[in-house]
């Protein structure tokens, strides 16, 4: 039997290679094909795309196959004309762009136009047709020269217009008018469907009669006329009719199958090549739809549906309409499908608050469903926004990607550091770009580790990043598979239909998730592009005091509210919160125009925030502290003159001028003190002591080091942008020897060199902490660089702040899953604390950490806490990190939780000192504790004060919010700002559980 098996299946591969499939498509006619260049920029770079009117004008020559065509980034119009004859069957050009079979997308593209400009469809790889009527035809397409050879994953100079050749990399090999035997195109889809079935089946007789079906079938086809596929398609489907009409027993495996392209919003392409992409995928998939009342499509990102409206408002106004009818579905509710580890607790549900206010503006929609298929892992704080967002249901498929753990649950219920739970699926295809194949649904179905008690999954299926989305091939699948024996049944469907029914079945006895959906893999997106971090962490803040000030300011009547600007300069942060932005992983043109558009972003929020400043304080000739942290006077706004003064920003490469740089090392003084601290240096500036006086207690363990920068080499097995691998950890450098060390008023300031790179630390002490200011200029290749600090505490676990609140990680590796939490993320500090004492590490811009244990002389451990500073992968972008960076940390003796927090905001939002009239703050909090994150107006115009809190200790409190201005009353609302049901609020004193997020609407 196995003979005659592998017989069969050599001979259906090359009936379908050689005979079937392309005896779908019959050339009747070449097409005349012309061609226009958009021309190079005035820099002599690849010239930006131009709109069609523009392209329609242009100066046509003519072009003909084998041409070659497109340079990395380049835009080429082609316009195609033909007679289109009357006749049997339909009529489509087939076109050839000069693709990779291999892949879908991730190379050249096209968008097909009418002659009066109407978008058709798309071009791409395995989507290469244009319907055609009888006729004249005139098409034109702009084709897009991305670069294929980014997917190779090897470091190149073609991820930027500016270092990219002029060389075309693509050669237009077809463009046919032709007839389309649909009869042979259904025997295509019956043949693969039955053949995937057959492969996924025991050997029983279900696969036995699939395979003599087949074979019968193929019987069909030889015995006809070889110049008549098509005449003996009939006969053929009919062998097969048996087979395929076998409905599928009662129960098994259900799946919901929801038409789908992920693309990301930039990675592997710049922004502006997303929104064409956007657009193709749309076009395919409108123009699907208008042929096949069978799909149903969702589509996440309202930045890309944003971008859609703005850029194609005659195809987004076709899009429309599907979405009334319900088969083209907003999902996710979200602006982009962000980075959740990275992404400040405001921001997170900014993400939701901005994305489900367009959703609701212009398409009248509230998504339900977070749609996060390929994000980087999953903070803890997540179920409790999701939930105060609106959202019932939550989908990723990433985290199939663990190296070490496999997930045990594919639907269950995540529960967040609040206790907030979120009803949960991982789609067991493990992938979000399915093609429906029989492999995949039997994956799906085999995979499923809720099987007996659930029998539901989800499966996106569709070619994304480029690929153009679902195709009629996968139709044609999911009709065949809707009942067929051996098979899941399928069911094309929307994301709430799924989820709705697997709730119903499951939710009582679903499994519970506590705490973060954490990713064993692409643990180096916490560090890479350092720039990227730096500039959101800026941002997010700077935010945060633009709404406070501006409030304040608007409220007391001294200037209108900049609603516009703010919502605009959030739209800006959101977007770059992406998850191959922010985490660093995208092409160098990616990161070079994300550090431009930080910067102006930095420029116009600070010049909200002086706007506002200046407003508050008027002519009066007080000295004022403007503070907007909410831990250091335990209001907001505080306003003191005798706050903490400000640190000087100042570059530290200028403490040691260029012509002092070759003389001896001077030496400096070996202690830094004050009443709290005494701090003692070597003669090489690496910190080896630290007394806290308060608790007459040596925060060092004997032996160690708390400034000490480590470098590793860094070679990840796959990712070079995304991983960090254990690897890295087993050859350390440590960068002790100075070239001088000095001192500089009240600090101490040490430079050391290695490699090709030289570093400056300014050491100082600040009240309580010893903050440590660090300018490197990089130049290394495959290396990561850290600080590490040393702490003479004993503790198997650590606690990292994350949005609204913290979680709390084991230290050791008892298990494989401690184990594999080797690099994780914090957000402003992370302590280590045993039974009384804690010492903390603040930071102002660094997201990667690790605390580990280590044996103690003489007897018990103590406790190394190291923030990972820099990186220096290749691919996607050659250049990644090379330049100047500085950062700031804080190291915080005898701290809690409190103390962390207080140092983290303190690094972060620094005070604005001016002369002024005192201002009274907006909104104070007495008794309890709570941290208020945003201050703000509300979004609907009305002049409402929103107030959004949190509790960060994990602990219970009971608390008074005090209006500094008239109001008529408050009320809970969600993060939308509706009014939402609790009995926690009184209207004057509110009860917080652990980690509570609470939202005020103060109505005036």
């Amino acid at each position: 039997m196995h003979d005659r098996l592998r017989e069969i299946e050599a001979r259906l591969a090359r009936a379908l290679d050689e005979r079937l499939r392309p005896a779908v498509h019959t050339i009747l006619a070449p097409l005349t094909v012309e061609v226009w260049h958009v021309p190079p920029a005035d820099d002599g770079r690849v010239g930006e795309p131009v709109p069609f009117a523009a392209a329609r004008d242009a100066a046509y020559r003519p072009c003909r196959v084998g041409e070659r065509w497109g340079p990395a980034w380049g835009t080429s119009w082609f316009r195609l004309s033909g007679h289109v004859p009357a006749g049997p069957g339909p009529i489509e050009a087939v076109l050839d762009l000069g693709w990779t079979r291999a892949v879908p997308g991730f190379q050249a593209e096209g968008l097909v136009h009418e002659a009066g400009g109407r978008i058709v469809k798309g071009l791409n790889p395995r989507n290469d047709w244009v319907p055609a009527s009888p006729g004249e035809a005139e098409w034109y397409v702009e084709a897009a020269a991305n670069p294929t050879v980014l997917t190779g994953f090897r470091p190149t100079d073609l991820g930027d217009r500016l270092t990219t050749s002029a060389e075309p990399l693509y050669t237009l090999a077809r463009a046919d008018l032709c007839r389309r035997a649909t009869e042979v195109a259904d025997l295509v889809s019956d043949l693969e469907v039955l053949d995937g079935l057959r492969r996924s089946l025991p050997d029983d007789h279900r696969s036995r009669e699939i395979l003599y079906a087949i074979e019968a079938a193929l019987d069909a086809v030889d015995a006809s006329d070889p110049a008549d596929v098509a005449g003996a398609a009939a006969l053929a489907r009919a062998e097969l009719g048996g087979v395929l009409g076998t409905p599928a027993a009662p129960g098994g495996h259900t799946i919901s199958a929801v038409g789908h392209a992920h693309i990301d919003s930039a990675w592997l392409w710049p922004v502006r090549e997303t929104v064409r992409k956007v657009a193709r995928t749309v076009a395919n998939v409108v123009h699907l739809m208008d042929t096949d009342d069978s799909l149903v499509y969702a589509m996440s990102s309202a930045q890309q549906w944003a971008w859609l409206e703005s850029a194609y408002p005659e195809l987004f106004a076709r899009v429309k309409r599907y979405v009334e009818q319900g088969r083209f579905v907003p999902t996710g509710g979200m602006w982009v499908e962000s980075d959740t580890n990275l992404v400040g607790g405001e921001a997170m549900a900014r993400q939701f608050v901005v994305g489900k206010r367009w959703f609701a503006e212009h398409l009248g929609i509230e998504p339900r469903e977070v749609w996060l298929p390929d994000s980087f892992g999953y903070t803890a704080a997540l179920p409790q926004i999701v939930a105060q967002a609106g959202m019932r249901w939550f989908l990723t498929q990433k985290i199939s990607w663990n190296t070490t753990n496999p997930f045990p649950h594919h639907t269950f219920w995540w529960e967040g550091i609040d206790g907030t739970r979120v009803f949960t699926h991982f789609p067991p295809v493990d992938t979000y770009n399915a093609e429906l194949t029989g492999a995949e649904l039997a994956h799906s179905a085999a995979n499923f580790r809720e099987k007996g008690g659930a029998s539901r999954a989800l499966l996106p299926f569709g070619y994304g990043d480029g690929g153009g989305g679902p195709t009629r091939e996968m139709l044609a699948r999911a009709r065949r598979t809707e009942d067929l024996a051996g098979s899941p049944r399928v069911r094309v469907e929307a994301p709430s239909a799924f989820f709705e029914a697997a709730e119903a079945e499951y939710a009582d006895r679903a499994p519970v998730w506590v705490g973060e959906l954490y990713l064993e893999i692409h643990r180096g997106t916490y560090t890479s592009q350092a720039a990227m971090k730096d500039g959101n962490r800026r941002c997010e803040h700077l935010l945060r005091e633009a709404e406070l000030w501006s409030a304040t300011a608007a409220v007391r009547g001294l200037l209108d509210y900049p609603y516009d600007e703010l919502r605009s300069a959030w739209e800006t942060v959101l977007l770059h919160q992406f998850h191959d932005i922010l985490p660093g992983s995208s092409i160098a043109w990616v990161h070079r125009e994300a550090r431009t558009t930080y910067a102006r972003g930095v420029a116009d929020l600070e010049e909200i925030i002086e706007r506002a400043l200046d407003a508050l304080a008027g002519d009066g000739d007080d000295e004022v502290a403007y503070n907007a942290s909410p831990v250091e006077l335990d209001a907001v706004p505080a306003l003191a003159a005798d706050a903490t003064p400000v640190v000087e920003e100042r570059s530290l490469r200028a403490l040691v001028p260029e012509e002092a740089r070759d003389e001896p090392s001077r030496r400096a003084r070996n202690h830094l003190e004050n009443d709290e601290l005494l701090v003692t240096l070597d003669a090489d500036g690496v910190i080896r002591s630290i007394v806290d006086k308060r608790h007459d207690r040596e925060v060092i363990p004997p032996g160690g080091a708390a400034n000490l920068l480590e470098l590793h080499p860094d070679h990840p097995n796959r990712w070079d942008a995304w991983d960090l691998d254990e690897h890295h950890r087993h050859t350390v450098t440590r960068l002790s020897d100075a070239d001088d060390v000095r001192t500089d008023g009240d600090a101490i300031v040490v430079v050391r060199s290695f490699g090709r790179s030289r570093v400056a630390q300014r050491v100082a002490l600040r009240g309580d902490r010893v903050e440590i200011d660090t300018e490197v200029d990089w130049h290394e290749r495959e290396k990561v660089l850290k600080l590490a600090v040393d702490c003479d505490v004993h503790t198997d676990h650590a606690s990292y702040e994350t949005q609204f609140g913290h979680v709390v990680r084991p230290t050791h590796v008892n298990t494989s899953w401690d184990a594999a939490r080797f690099e994780v993320c914090a957000h402003r500090w992370v302590l280590v604390a045993e039974r009384g004492y804690g010492v903390a590490l603040a930071n102002r811009t660094t997201y990667g950490h690790d605390v580990t244990r280590h044996p103690r002389p003489g007897a018990g451990t103590y406790s190394r806490i190291r923030a990972s500073l820099l990186r220096a992968p290749r691919f996607p972008d050659p250049g990644t990190d090379q330049g100047r960076h500085t950062f700031r940390h804080a190291i915080v003796p005898g701290a809690g939780v409190a103390e962390a927090a207080g140092a983290g905001y303190a690094l972060n939002l620094p005070l604005r000192r001016r002369r002024g009239h005192p201002v009274e703050p907006l909104v104070r909090v007495e008794g309890g504790t709570a941290y208020v994150e945003a201050v703000k107006l509300a979004e609907d115009g009305s002049g409402d004060v929103i107030v959004r809190l949190y509790e960060p200790l994990g602990a219970r409190s009971r608390l008074r919010v005090i209006a500094g201005f008239e109001s008529s009353g408050a009320e809970v609302v969600d993060l939308l700002e509706r009014p939402l049901e609790s009995d926690d609020w009184d209207g004057s004193e509110i009860s917080l559980r652990p980690f509570q997020i609470v939202t005020l609407r103060f109505t005036r």
